[in-house]
């Protein structure tokens, strides 16, 4: 399995509270156990390494609805190699990895809002309070040795465009250079791609999510939900 792929399934699967990953000869398979969201399999090659015999193989085992491909590949080229009965994301994600420095000083957060930091678990989360005390950002960042994995980077809409994804992506880096990681690891968003560059990040590969809906569902486009 391609080295940053496994870091981003080892802190991935601490962050989220997912089972141990059950390593395949392809890749690898997360039981996450909701519904929706049943299993996830994670092939462990990117970009051209990416074989489309073996993720055909791999999708025509699936059986049940709310089971997830994760294809390090662009989905234009994934989408021909699955079956009707599968739904992929039109918003293709990005694995994405970041050099960690020596801690900074920590930055204080933008001006009327609050900031609470904690770890619990092996993870480490932030958050930031609008003024009037509402949610306005939020991330969390799981150290596994020399890697960690920044997860659920999230920020308000009434909120956006004030550098608070900027300020909890520090915050995160940070936390994780402190606990010893030297390299930061995320699969992101289109949108979260231009934050990440800006702040240094390098895109490893594309990342293209599909989900088991079964035969006859109709396949409906709804909001990106990457990670």
């Amino acid at each position: 399995m391609d080295r940053i792929v496994r870091a981003w399934v080892d802190g991935w699967v601490v962050s989220r509270g997912a089972a141990p990953p059950v390593l395949e000869p392809w890749g690898c398979t997360i039981d996450m156990g909701m519904d929706g969201h049943v299993t996830r399999h994670v092939f462990g090659a990117t970009g051209e390494d990416v074989e489309e015999a073996t993720v055909r193989k791999v999708a025509e085992s699936v059986t049940g609805v709310g089971v997830w491909l994760k294809v390090f590949r662009d989905p234009t080229v994934v989408r021909g190699w699955l079956g009707e009965d599968w739904w992929i994301d039109p918003a293709p994600g990005c694995l994405m990895t970041l050099p960690l420095t020596a801690p900074a000083a920590e930055p204080a957060p933008p001006h009327g809002y609050r900031q609470r930091t904690w770890s619990r678990g092996g993870v480490t989360r932030t958050l930031l309070a609008a003024p009037d005390g509402s949610w306005a950002a939020r991330g969390q960042v799981t150290p596994t040795g020399a890697t960690a994995v920044a997860d659920q980077i999230a920020a308000s809409p009434a909120h956006r465009r004030k550098g608070l994804g900027s300020h909890v992506m520090r915050t995160l880096q940070r936390a994780a250079a402190e606990q010893g990681a030297e390299t930061c690891v995320l699969a992101g968003t289109p949108d979260g791609r231009a934050l990440y560059e800006s702040l240094g990040w390098t895109m490893v590969a594309p990342l293209t999510s599909a989900k088991f809906t079964g035969p006859g569902v109709p396949q409906r486009p709804r909001a990106a939900a990457h990670g």
